[in-house]
């Protein structure tokens, strides 16, 4: 299962610690996503900083559009069909793999967040947010 993490909070007043642990997991500037393995490991990073950042399931219809709309790509970019996104879906790809770069960068939300992004999901936008993340995603899109 893939997990998709947007930093929401900027970066003033963050603690060395946790300025460390968003740079490892490639989310330097707001408004940035990336995806990863739902592993124990990185799931202690991303629990490390909960109160800046949103994440979620990943859902293969967005991660779609996601690559149509944002990619960037490393050199030339080849075409991606259907059987390159179930591979990195399933785990067998990797982004770098596909010559994409390993993060995206978002526009800020259509809309405004509907919710502070001050507290934690369910009253706020940060935090887990199961399979809310993906209509994040598309109005960042």
């Amino acid at each position: 299962m893939k997990i998709a993490i947007i930093r929401i909070k900027g970066l003033v007043k963050v603690e060395k610690k946790i300025s460390d642990t968003l740079s490892m997991l490639r989310l330097r500037k707001k408004n940035v996503c990336v995806i990863i393995e739902d592993t124990e490991k990185n799931m202690g990073m991303v629990k490390k900083v909960e109160n800046y950042i949103a994440y979620g399931e990943l859902g293969k219809e967005t991660f779609k559009q996601l690559i149509e709309k944002r990619a960037q790509p490393k050199n030339k970019m080849k075409k991606i069909n259907e059987d390159d996104i179930t591979n990195f879906i399933v785990g067998k790809k990797k982004l770098q793999d596909l010559g994409i770069k390993p993060f995206f960068r978002l526009h800020p939300p259509l809309g405004g967040f509907k919710k502070s992004t001050k507290r934690k999901w369910p009253k706020g936008t940060l935090g887990n947010q199961g399979k809310e993340i993906n209509k994040l995603i598309l109005k960042m899109l």
